[in-house]
């Protein structure tokens, strides 16, 4: 059986959506259940569950409050509660497709090897049209976007199931452990990094996870996510999440870190140029204000 976990914190205006587009896929109601986990909500959330609850009788949905306050508390009150194999984690401000759930039982039923999985996001801009500053190398870290193709295959590279549409076998958690309540949001904070400590674990384990194109989530981004407050937000708070978690592994790894920052630093200048020179400033204005952010948050935290 399958158990989807979603984690929410004051997300009323897409409670309903993502719980409808799980009940309207093409996967039989009986061969899965809803872990809705409410981290402590001060809004609607609650009452958008109990409408669709009630719109969708025959779905197994069992509801908890997770008194700590931190997405990863959430997600690891999701393992605890959940009782099914294949653990799939969807983002509280999203959709999925039709064969969304129907991808993942097929794909780990065929491939008993494979410890975990992830689909693509696709960004859905609320106000229309995507901002012409918008690049490739801000995209996945301000809308989540991920995409490699039409084909299944092993994620490419060092890249990793975003945390919004990944799935896995119950004992990847048992072999490596929860979630790092240090990292995560936590209320209205945007720190991160949880999901990338669990995947780097898996890989240091030797476990492996692959990518499925038809496991598709579209990530609701309203306007203010594209505006100057957030950005700067959220791109110091991935620097300052992973101090944290490069912390955690010793001063050695942090280090190595710092010296990948300066790296990162060379190649977004070379972007700069090159968007400069093919006329586009506002991307490369984007990029340098982006990679600013991120080291201060490395160099000072939060």
């Amino acid at each position: 059986m399958l158990s989807v976990i979603i984690c929410t914190y004051n997300r009323e205006r897409y409670m309903y959506n993502v719980l409808r587009s799980l009940a309207e896929g093409d996967y039989p109601h009986c061969d899965y259940e809803i872990i809705w986990v409410d981290n402590n909500s001060t809004d609607a959330s609650a009452a958008e569950v109990g409408r669709f609850a009630a719109d969708y009788p025959d779905v197994r949905l069992r509801t908890f409050v997770e008194k700590n306050q931190g997405l990863s508390y959430a997600r690891n009150r999701g393992i605890a509660e959940a009782k099914g194999d294949i653990l799939v984690y969807v983002d509280d401000d999203a959709t999925v497709n039709a064969c969304y759930l129907s991808t993942y039982a097929r794909f780990f039923a065929a491939r008993p090897e494979v410890d975990a999985a992830g689909g693509p996001i696709i960004p859905s801009y609320e106000q229309g049209d995507e901002p012409r500053w918008m690049t490739h190398f801000v995209r996945r870290l301000l809308t989540g976007y991920l995409y490699f193709g039409n084909k299944a295959k092993p994620f490419p590279g060092e890249n990793y199931p975003g945390g919004g549409n990944a799935a896995y076998r119950r004992t990847v958690f048992e072999r490596i452990g929860l979630y790092n309540v240090s990292l995560g949001r936590n209320g209205d904070s945007l720190a991160g990094g949880e999901e990338k400590d669990i995947f780097s674990k898996m890989t240091a384990a030797g476990m492996t996870f692959w990518y499925l194109p038809d496991a598709i989530l579209y990530h609701s981004i309203p306007p203010y996510k594209l505006e100057k407050p957030y950005f700067d937000r959220l791109t110091h708070s991935i620097g300052a999440s992973e101090r944290v978690r490069t912390k955690t592994h010793g001063a050695g790894a942090y280090r190595r870190r710092l010296l990948a920052e300066a790296k990162k630093w060379g190649g977004t200048l070379v972007l700069w140029l090159y968007y400069l020179l093919t006329l586009r400033p506002s991307c490369g204005a984007k990029l340098i204000r982006f990679r600013r952010n991120v080291t201060r948050g490395l160099v000072k935290g939060s």
